[in-house]
Protein backbone atom coordinates (compact mmCIF):
# COMPACT_ATOMS: atom_id res chain seq x y z
CA UNK A 1 0.00 0.00 0.00
CA UNK A 2 1.46 3.33 -1.00
CA UNK A 3 2.24 6.11 1.37
CA UNK A 4 1.06 9.16 -0.52
CA UNK A 5 1.50 12.71 0.77
CA UNK A 6 -0.43 15.86 1.59
CA UNK A 7 0.42 18.97 -0.42
CA UNK A 8 -1.17 22.39 0.00
CA UNK A 9 -4.11 20.94 1.87
CA UNK A 10 -4.78 18.36 -0.85
CA UNK A 11 -3.81 14.70 -0.47
CA UNK A 12 -1.99 13.07 -3.36
CA UNK A 13 -2.60 9.35 -2.95
CA UNK A 14 -0.96 6.21 -4.07
CA UNK A 15 -3.95 3.87 -3.77
CA UNK A 16 -2.03 0.77 -4.70
CA UNK A 17 -3.39 0.70 -8.25
CA UNK A 18 -0.23 2.17 -9.72
CA UNK A 19 -2.17 4.96 -11.40
CA UNK A 20 -1.47 7.69 -8.85
CA UNK A 21 -4.86 9.26 -9.68
CA UNK A 22 -6.45 11.63 -7.21
CA UNK A 23 -10.05 11.48 -6.06
CA UNK A 24 -12.30 13.89 -7.95
CA UNK A 25 -12.81 16.12 -4.91
CA UNK A 26 -9.10 15.99 -4.03
CA UNK A 27 -8.39 17.55 -7.40
CA UNK A 28 -10.25 20.57 -6.03
CA UNK A 29 -10.34 21.13 -2.32
CA UNK A 30 -11.38 18.60 0.34
CA UNK A 31 -11.68 21.41 2.87
CA UNK A 32 -14.45 22.99 0.80
CA UNK A 33 -16.36 19.69 0.74
CA UNK A 34 -16.07 19.34 4.52
CA UNK A 35 -17.27 22.93 4.91
CA UNK A 36 -20.29 22.12 2.79
CA UNK A 37 -21.01 18.91 4.71
CA UNK A 38 -20.68 20.75 8.01
CA UNK A 39 -23.10 23.48 6.94
CA UNK A 40 -25.61 20.90 5.69
CA UNK A 41 -25.55 18.88 8.93
CA UNK A 42 -25.98 22.13 10.86
CA UNK A 43 -29.16 22.92 8.94
CA UNK A 44 -30.87 19.65 9.89
CA UNK A 45 -29.85 19.32 13.55
CA UNK A 46 -28.99 21.70 16.39
CA UNK A 47 -25.83 20.37 17.97
CA UNK A 48 -24.61 21.59 21.38
CA UNK A 49 -21.71 23.69 20.05
CA UNK A 50 -19.36 24.27 17.13
CA UNK A 51 -16.92 21.60 18.29
CA UNK A 52 -19.55 18.85 18.17
CA UNK A 53 -20.63 19.94 14.71
CA UNK A 54 -17.01 19.67 13.59
CA UNK A 55 -16.72 16.23 15.19
CA UNK A 56 -19.86 14.84 13.54
CA UNK A 57 -18.70 16.16 10.16
CA UNK A 58 -15.30 14.48 10.47
CA UNK A 59 -16.86 11.25 11.79
CA UNK A 60 -19.08 11.02 8.71
CA UNK A 61 -16.10 11.56 6.43
CA UNK A 62 -13.95 9.06 8.36
CA UNK A 63 -16.50 6.31 7.68
CA UNK A 64 -15.43 6.45 4.01
CA UNK A 65 -11.84 5.43 4.87
CA UNK A 66 -12.70 2.61 7.29
CA UNK A 67 -10.53 0.01 5.47
CA UNK A 68 -7.49 2.22 6.16
CA UNK A 69 -8.16 2.73 9.87
CA UNK A 70 -6.73 0.93 12.88
CA UNK A 71 -9.53 2.13 15.15
CA UNK A 72 -13.25 2.54 14.48
CA UNK A 73 -14.50 5.34 16.74
CA UNK A 74 -17.98 5.11 18.14
CA UNK A 75 -20.26 8.14 18.02
CA UNK A 76 -22.36 8.26 21.19
CA UNK A 77 -25.36 10.54 20.60
CA UNK A 78 -26.93 10.85 24.04
CA UNK A 79 -29.43 13.16 25.71
CA UNK A 80 -31.27 13.44 29.02
CA UNK A 81 -34.77 13.07 27.57
CA UNK A 82 -36.61 12.28 24.37
CA UNK A 83 -37.04 15.03 21.81
CA UNK A 84 -33.41 16.17 21.84
CA UNK A 85 -32.76 15.38 18.16
CA UNK A 86 -30.84 12.14 18.64
CA UNK A 87 -32.79 10.19 16.01
CA UNK A 88 -32.56 13.08 13.56
CA UNK A 89 -28.76 12.92 13.84
CA UNK A 90 -28.95 9.25 12.82
CA UNK A 91 -31.26 10.16 9.91
CA UNK A 92 -28.62 12.54 8.56
CA UNK A 93 -25.83 10.02 9.17
CA UNK A 94 -27.79 7.32 7.35
CA UNK A 95 -27.72 9.38 4.15
CA UNK A 96 -24.07 10.47 4.33
CA UNK A 97 -21.90 7.72 5.88
CA UNK A 98 -20.34 4.78 4.08
CA UNK A 99 -22.64 1.76 3.68
CA UNK A 100 -25.09 2.52 6.53
CA UNK A 101 -26.93 -0.21 8.43
CA UNK A 102 -29.70 1.20 10.64
CA UNK A 103 -31.13 -0.89 13.43
CA UNK A 104 -33.15 -0.64 16.65
CA UNK A 105 -32.80 -3.08 19.54
CA UNK A 106 -30.42 -5.29 17.59
CA UNK A 107 -28.90 -8.59 18.69
CA UNK A 108 -25.27 -9.79 18.65
CA UNK A 109 -26.12 -12.52 16.12
CA UNK A 110 -27.32 -9.94 13.61
CA UNK A 111 -24.29 -7.70 14.08
CA UNK A 112 -21.91 -10.67 13.75
CA UNK A 113 -23.33 -11.41 10.30
CA UNK A 114 -23.56 -7.83 9.08
CA UNK A 115 -19.91 -7.00 9.62
CA UNK A 116 -17.56 -8.36 6.97
CA UNK A 117 -14.26 -7.54 5.29
CA UNK A 118 -15.78 -4.31 3.94
CA UNK A 119 -17.47 -3.19 7.16
CA UNK A 120 -20.65 -1.14 7.12
CA UNK A 121 -21.33 1.81 9.39
CA UNK A 122 -23.65 0.66 12.17
CA UNK A 123 -26.36 3.09 13.27
CA UNK A 124 -28.15 1.97 16.43
CA UNK A 125 -31.17 3.99 17.57
CA UNK A 126 -32.78 3.68 21.00
CA UNK A 127 -29.59 2.21 22.40
CA UNK A 128 -30.94 2.79 25.91
CA UNK A 129 -33.38 -0.09 25.29
CA UNK A 130 -30.35 -2.33 24.69
CA UNK A 131 -28.23 -1.27 27.65
CA UNK A 132 -30.78 0.28 30.00
CA UNK A 133 -31.70 -1.11 33.46
CA UNK A 134 -34.58 -3.16 32.03
CA UNK A 135 -32.73 -4.50 28.99
CA UNK A 136 -31.50 -7.71 30.57
CA UNK A 137 -28.17 -9.32 29.80
CA UNK A 138 -26.52 -7.74 26.75
CA UNK A 139 -22.90 -8.45 27.58
CA UNK A 140 -22.30 -10.18 24.23
CA UNK A 141 -23.33 -7.07 22.32
CA UNK A 142 -21.37 -4.79 24.60
CA UNK A 143 -18.30 -6.99 24.18
CA UNK A 144 -18.74 -6.97 20.40
CA UNK A 145 -18.95 -3.18 20.28
CA UNK A 146 -15.93 -2.86 22.55
CA UNK A 147 -13.85 -5.29 20.49
CA UNK A 148 -14.88 -3.66 17.21
CA UNK A 149 -13.20 -0.41 18.21
CA UNK A 150 -9.85 -1.94 17.21
CA UNK A 151 -8.92 -3.86 14.10
CA UNK A 152 -8.15 -7.60 14.30
CA UNK A 153 -10.30 -8.36 17.35
CA UNK A 154 -12.61 -11.09 16.01
CA UNK A 155 -15.31 -12.79 18.03
CA UNK A 156 -15.15 -16.59 17.96
CA UNK A 157 -18.35 -18.61 17.90
CA UNK A 158 -19.37 -22.18 17.12
CA UNK A 159 -21.23 -21.94 13.82
CA UNK A 160 -22.67 -24.00 10.98
CA UNK A 161 -24.01 -27.56 10.80
CA UNK A 162 -20.55 -28.93 11.58
CA UNK A 163 -20.24 -26.74 14.70
CA UNK A 164 -16.85 -25.40 13.73
CA UNK A 165 -15.16 -22.53 15.58
CA UNK A 166 -15.66 -19.47 13.38
CA UNK A 167 -14.08 -16.02 13.66
CA UNK A 168 -16.57 -13.21 13.09
CA UNK A 169 -15.13 -9.76 12.29
CA UNK A 170 -16.11 -7.04 14.73
CA UNK A 171 -14.32 -3.99 13.29
CA UNK A 172 -16.82 -1.35 12.16
CA UNK A 173 -17.64 2.25 12.97
CA UNK A 174 -20.85 2.60 14.95
CA UNK A 175 -23.11 5.45 16.03
CA UNK A 176 -25.40 4.77 18.99
CA UNK A 177 -28.20 7.09 20.07
CA UNK A 178 -30.14 6.84 23.31
CA UNK A 179 -31.42 8.50 26.46
CA UNK A 180 -28.78 8.71 29.16
CA UNK A 181 -25.17 7.61 29.03
CA UNK A 182 -24.22 4.33 27.42
CA UNK A 183 -22.04 1.83 29.33
CA UNK A 184 -18.70 3.28 30.37
CA UNK A 185 -16.74 0.88 28.17
CA UNK A 186 -18.58 2.18 25.10
CA UNK A 187 -18.46 5.86 26.11
CA UNK A 188 -14.71 5.49 26.62
CA UNK A 189 -14.36 4.47 22.95
CA UNK A 190 -16.68 7.15 21.60
CA UNK A 191 -16.79 10.70 20.40
CA UNK A 192 -19.60 11.83 22.70
CA UNK A 193 -22.34 14.18 21.45
CA UNK A 194 -24.50 15.40 24.37
CA UNK A 195 -27.73 16.60 22.81
CA UNK A 196 -30.17 19.07 24.34
CA UNK A 197 -33.67 20.20 23.42
CA UNK A 198 -33.81 23.12 21.03
CA UNK A 199 -34.30 26.54 22.58
CA UNK A 200 -37.13 28.81 21.40
CA UNK A 201 -36.00 30.48 18.21
CA UNK A 202 -33.60 27.72 17.15
CA UNK A 203 -34.75 26.59 13.72
CA UNK A 204 -33.83 23.63 11.59
CA UNK A 205 -34.63 22.54 8.05
CA UNK A 206 -37.38 19.88 8.10
CA UNK A 207 -36.09 16.46 7.09
CA UNK A 208 -38.14 15.45 4.03
CA UNK A 209 -37.22 12.51 1.82
CA UNK A 210 -38.09 14.19 -1.48
CA UNK A 211 -35.45 16.89 -1.13
CA UNK A 212 -33.29 15.96 1.88
CA UNK A 213 -32.16 12.58 0.58
CA UNK A 214 -30.93 13.75 -2.84
CA UNK A 215 -28.93 16.54 -1.22
CA UNK A 216 -27.37 14.31 1.44
CA UNK A 217 -26.79 11.39 -0.92
CA UNK A 218 -24.99 13.72 -3.33
CA UNK A 219 -22.65 14.70 -0.50
CA UNK A 220 -22.05 11.02 0.28
CA UNK A 221 -21.12 10.40 -3.35
CA UNK A 222 -18.66 13.28 -3.34
CA UNK A 223 -17.13 12.12 -0.05
CA UNK A 224 -16.64 8.63 -1.48
CA UNK A 225 -15.13 10.03 -4.70
CA UNK A 226 -12.69 12.14 -2.69
CA UNK A 227 -11.72 9.73 0.08
CA UNK A 228 -11.86 6.23 -1.42
CA UNK A 229 -8.74 6.78 -3.59
CA UNK A 230 -6.98 8.26 -0.53
CA UNK A 231 -7.27 5.18 1.68
CA UNK A 232 -3.67 4.23 1.01
CA UNK A 233 -2.54 7.71 1.99
CA UNK A 234 -4.73 7.67 5.09
CA UNK A 235 -3.32 4.32 6.21
CA UNK A 236 0.21 5.74 6.16
CA UNK A 237 -0.54 8.97 8.02
CA UNK A 238 0.50 9.22 11.67
CA UNK A 239 -0.97 12.53 12.77
CA UNK A 240 0.28 14.39 15.83
CA UNK A 241 -2.47 14.15 18.43
CA UNK A 242 -3.27 16.62 21.24
CA UNK A 243 -4.46 13.77 23.50
CA UNK A 244 -3.13 10.35 24.46
CA UNK A 245 -4.08 6.70 24.89
CA UNK A 246 -7.64 5.66 24.05
CA UNK A 247 -8.76 9.24 23.39
CA UNK A 248 -6.05 9.44 20.72
CA UNK A 249 -7.13 6.09 19.25
CA UNK A 250 -10.71 7.34 19.01
CA UNK A 251 -9.98 10.76 17.56
CA UNK A 252 -7.16 9.78 15.19
CA UNK A 253 -9.45 8.85 12.24
CA UNK A 254 -11.15 12.25 12.50
CA UNK A 255 -7.82 14.09 12.61
CA UNK A 256 -6.56 12.05 9.63
CA UNK A 257 -9.53 13.25 7.56
CA UNK A 258 -8.86 16.83 8.66
CA UNK A 259 -5.21 16.54 7.66
CA UNK A 260 -6.20 15.12 4.26
CA UNK A 261 -8.52 18.10 3.75
CA UNK A 262 -6.02 20.72 4.84
CA UNK A 263 -6.91 24.39 5.14
CA UNK A 264 -8.37 25.30 8.52
CA UNK A 265 -9.49 21.72 9.24
CA UNK A 266 -6.34 20.33 10.93
CA UNK A 267 -6.35 23.04 13.61
CA UNK A 268 -10.16 22.96 13.90
CA UNK A 269 -10.20 19.17 14.41
CA UNK A 270 -7.56 19.26 17.13
CA UNK A 271 -9.31 22.12 18.92
CA UNK A 272 -12.57 20.13 18.88
CA UNK A 273 -10.72 17.08 20.17
CA UNK A 274 -9.31 19.01 23.13
CA UNK A 275 -12.59 20.73 24.00
CA UNK A 276 -14.73 17.60 23.81
CA UNK A 277 -12.22 15.44 25.66
CA UNK A 278 -12.07 18.05 28.41
CA UNK A 279 -15.87 17.97 28.65
CA UNK A 280 -15.86 14.20 29.10
CA UNK A 281 -13.24 14.49 31.86
CA UNK A 282 -15.66 16.79 33.69
CA UNK A 283 -18.50 14.34 33.07
CA UNK A 284 -16.36 11.52 34.45
CA UNK A 285 -15.71 13.53 37.59
CA UNK A 286 -19.45 14.07 38.04
CA UNK A 287 -20.06 10.36 37.57
CA UNK A 288 -17.42 9.61 40.21
CA UNK A 289 -19.18 12.00 42.60
CA UNK A 290 -22.52 10.28 42.05
CA UNK A 291 -20.96 6.89 42.64
CA UNK A 292 -19.49 8.22 45.91
CA UNK A 293 -22.98 9.38 46.90
CA UNK A 294 -24.43 5.92 46.28
CA UNK A 295 -21.72 4.32 48.43
CA UNK A 296 -22.25 6.80 51.26
CA UNK A 297 -26.02 6.29 51.22
CA UNK A 298 -25.55 2.52 51.34
CA UNK A 299 -23.29 2.95 54.36
CA UNK A 300 -25.91 5.09 56.11
CA UNK A 301 -28.64 2.53 55.48
CA UNK A 302 -26.35 -0.18 56.90
CA UNK A 303 -25.67 1.90 60.00
CA UNK A 304 -29.43 2.35 60.46
CA UNK A 305 -30.02 -1.40 60.31
CA UNK A 306 -31.11 -1.41 56.66
CA UNK A 307 -34.42 0.24 57.41
CA UNK A 308 -37.13 0.17 54.77
CA UNK A 309 -36.82 3.94 54.27
CA UNK A 310 -35.02 6.98 55.64
CA UNK A 311 -36.49 10.45 55.88
CA UNK A 312 -34.91 12.85 53.42
CA UNK A 313 -33.86 15.21 56.18
CA UNK A 314 -32.26 12.38 58.19
CA UNK A 315 -30.37 11.11 55.15
CA UNK A 316 -29.13 14.61 54.36
CA UNK A 317 -28.04 15.19 57.94
CA UNK A 318 -26.05 11.97 57.98
CA UNK A 319 -24.34 12.82 54.70
CA UNK A 320 -23.42 16.36 55.72
CA UNK A 321 -22.17 15.32 59.16
CA UNK A 322 -19.46 13.12 57.62
CA UNK A 323 -16.48 15.43 57.98
CA UNK A 324 -14.39 13.43 55.51
CA UNK A 325 -17.02 13.43 52.75
CA UNK A 326 -17.52 16.27 50.22
CA UNK A 327 -21.20 16.88 51.06
CA UNK A 328 -20.79 19.64 53.68
CA UNK A 329 -19.02 21.78 51.05
CA UNK A 330 -21.21 20.80 48.11
CA UNK A 331 -22.64 23.84 46.30
CA UNK A 332 -22.60 27.11 48.22
CA UNK A 333 -24.09 26.00 51.55
CA UNK A 334 -23.72 22.25 51.51
CA UNK A 335 -25.83 19.44 50.10
CA UNK A 336 -29.56 20.15 50.27
CA UNK A 337 -32.72 18.26 49.32
CA UNK A 338 -32.74 19.68 45.79
CA UNK A 339 -29.09 18.71 45.20
CA UNK A 340 -29.69 15.20 46.54
CA UNK A 341 -32.72 14.60 44.31
CA UNK A 342 -30.88 15.99 41.28
CA UNK A 343 -27.81 13.78 41.82
CA UNK A 344 -29.95 10.66 42.19
CA UNK A 345 -32.33 11.38 39.31
CA UNK A 346 -30.17 9.70 36.67
CA UNK A 347 -30.42 6.45 38.63
CA UNK A 348 -34.22 6.57 38.65
CA UNK A 349 -34.26 7.34 42.39
CA UNK A 350 -36.54 10.00 43.90
CA UNK A 351 -38.12 10.75 47.29
CA UNK A 352 -41.76 9.96 47.99
CA UNK A 353 -44.21 10.18 50.89
CA UNK A 354 -43.66 7.30 53.30
CA UNK A 355 -45.61 6.33 56.42
CA UNK A 356 -43.34 5.40 59.31
CA UNK A 357 -44.06 3.16 62.31
CA UNK A 358 -45.19 6.05 64.46
CA UNK A 359 -47.91 6.78 61.90
CA UNK A 360 -46.35 10.00 60.65
CA UNK A 361 -45.74 10.65 56.98
CA UNK A 362 -42.63 12.33 55.58
CA UNK A 363 -40.65 12.62 52.38
CA UNK A 364 -38.28 9.69 52.37
CA UNK A 365 -36.00 7.54 50.24
CA UNK A 366 -36.94 3.86 50.13
CA UNK A 367 -34.05 1.44 50.37
CA UNK A 368 -35.35 -0.81 47.59
CA UNK A 369 -35.00 2.10 45.13
CA UNK A 370 -31.22 1.94 45.54
CA UNK A 371 -30.72 -1.79 45.09
CA UNK A 372 -30.35 -1.73 41.29
CA UNK A 373 -28.00 1.29 41.31
CA UNK A 374 -25.87 -0.21 44.11
CA UNK A 375 -25.53 -3.46 42.17
CA UNK A 376 -24.58 -1.68 38.93
CA UNK A 377 -22.36 1.19 40.02
CA UNK A 378 -20.82 0.23 43.37
CA UNK A 379 -21.13 -3.51 43.94
CA UNK A 380 -19.71 -4.94 47.14
CA UNK A 381 -16.29 -6.51 46.54
CA UNK A 382 -16.33 -10.26 46.93
CA UNK A 383 -15.17 -11.25 50.38
CA UNK A 384 -12.85 -14.28 50.68
CA UNK A 385 -14.19 -17.16 52.69
CA UNK A 386 -12.59 -17.43 56.15
CA UNK A 387 -10.10 -20.21 56.67
CA UNK A 388 -11.28 -23.18 58.73
CA UNK A 389 -11.02 -22.56 62.46
CA UNK A 390 -10.60 -18.81 62.12
CA UNK A 391 -13.24 -16.25 62.96
CA UNK A 392 -13.32 -13.07 60.92
CA UNK A 393 -14.77 -9.95 62.46
CA UNK A 394 -17.36 -8.19 60.32
CA UNK A 395 -15.88 -5.47 58.18
CA UNK A 396 -16.59 -1.92 59.30
CA UNK A 397 -17.69 0.58 56.69
CA UNK A 398 -14.99 2.91 55.49
CA UNK A 399 -15.63 6.57 56.16
CA UNK A 400 -12.52 8.14 54.79
CA UNK A 401 -12.05 9.87 51.48
CA UNK A 402 -11.02 7.71 48.52
CA UNK A 403 -7.48 8.19 47.17
CA UNK A 404 -7.06 11.30 45.11
CA UNK A 405 -7.30 10.59 41.37
CA UNK A 406 -4.31 11.29 39.15
CA UNK A 407 -3.92 14.84 37.99
CA UNK A 408 -6.06 15.63 34.97
CA UNK A 409 -4.44 18.91 34.04
CA UNK A 410 -5.18 20.05 30.54
CA UNK A 411 -2.88 21.61 27.97
CA UNK A 412 -2.79 25.34 27.50
CA UNK A 413 -0.70 25.37 24.36
CA UNK A 414 -1.90 25.28 20.77
CA UNK A 415 -3.49 22.16 19.23
CA UNK A 416 -0.87 19.64 18.29
CA UNK A 417 1.43 20.83 21.07
CA UNK A 418 1.71 19.25 24.49
CA UNK A 419 -0.45 16.29 25.27
CA UNK A 420 -3.83 16.65 26.90
CA UNK A 421 -6.05 14.51 29.08
CA UNK A 422 -5.61 10.78 29.15
CA UNK A 423 -8.47 8.32 28.93
CA UNK A 424 -8.11 5.16 30.97
CA UNK A 425 -7.46 2.03 28.97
Amino acid sequence: MGTGQVQNGTAVPDDGSGTGNRGDEAAGDGAVLLDELRATIGRYVVLPNEETLTAVTLWVAASHIQPALQHAPRLAVVGPTKGCGKSRVLDVLHETVHQPVMTVNTSPAVVFRVIGKNPPTLLVDEADTIFGPKAGDKEDLRGLLNAGHQRNRPAWRISGPEHKPTAFPTFAMAALAGIGDLPDTIMDRAVVIRMQKRKPGERITPFRSRYSLPELNALRGRLAAWLTPLRGTAAALVPKMPVEDRAADTWEPLVIVADLAGGHWPAQARAACLAMTRNEVVQDEQTTLKTRLLRDIRRIFEQEGDKEALRSQDLLAALVQDAEAPWAEYGTKGLNAYHLANLLRDFGISPANHRFENGRQAKAYARNQFLDAWARYCPDPARPAPAAGHEVAPARPTRGKPPLPPSRSLPVGPPGGTTGPKRTR
